[in-house]
């Protein structure tokens, strides 16, 4: 089957080349070719907003925890649920939306997903990189803030995006098959199966590392403990939710 190596293959990048750019009208054709990616109604609940300046950078640096990439990446692209523009057309027809609710809003999001992945994928065919950054929720308040967001857009997913520096990294460990599909029927697992699914990359080297640094009995604990603990989830849920409303949805 064709391109199963390139996507085996793929990786995300977080080195950027600094002399190296992506012009204007490679990045207006990679989001339009992008654009075609399956929407809901074909009514593109999208928008994207593209920051190059150092000062833009800057300006949102602290709203993703000041993580490096930000601010050598080429090109920022925040990827905003949007029905502001599918509202205003309505209206401008004569017809009267009733889109400012939460599952409006999911259906936004999830048409802005869908749109920014295929961004990613043909960006990677095109010898361009990217790093996904999860803070775009965490601080979507702050970004909206940052960018002049209007009510029904929301930011829910930021790029950073450049050439590589050097090489593609190599590519993240996944799960085997057998712990994703379900054939029929979603079938529950049992502790063998857990044991089998998750034995290869807890034998990783450099998760075993993780473990051993931060004084944990297993890398579940890494992600329960450290990276994602219930009460950064909780408090993240609040603000989201928050500013989802606020949003007016």
């Amino acid at each position: 089957m064709k391109y199963l190596d390139f996507f085996s293959e793929r990786a995300t990048l977080r080195s950027f080349n600094p002399d190296k750019h992506i012009s204007d009208e490679d990045l207006n054709e990679l989001l339009l070719a992008a654009s075609h990616a399956p929407t809901t109604g074909n009514m593109q609940l999208y928008s994207v907003v593209a920051t190059r300046s150092a000062e833009g950078k800057e300006r949102l640096a602290p709203l993703h925890f000041n993580q490096p990439t930000v601010e050598s990446c080429d090109v920022l692209l925040t990827f905003c649920a949007d029905f502001r523009r599918f509202e205003a057309w309505c209206r401008a027809r004569k017809a009267e939306p009733g889109y400012d609710n939460f599952h409006s809003f999911i259906t936004a999001l999830i048409d802005t997903t869908i749109f920014a992945q295929q961004f990613v994928t043909l960006a990677e065919l095109n010898g361009i990189g990217s790093c996904y950054l999860g803070t775009a929720t965490y601080s979507a308040e702050g970004i909206a803030e940052a960018l002049d967001l209007p009510e029904r857009v929301v930011p829910v997913i930021t790029l950073a995006v450049g050439y590589p520096a050097t090489e593609f990294p190599k590519p993240s460990d996944r799960l085997p098959m057998e712990g994703i599909l379900h054939k029929e029927r979603y079938k529950d697992y049992t502790p063998e199966d857990i044991d089998r699914i998750f034995a290869e990359k807890e034998a990783l080297p450099e998760n075993r590392h993780f473990v051993e640094i931060n004084n944990k009995e297993s890398l579940a604990q890494i992600f329960t403990d450290i990276r994602y603990p219930r009460a950064l989830n909780e408090d993240i849920s609040r603000s989201f939710a928050d500013f989802i409303r606020k949003q007016g949805y």
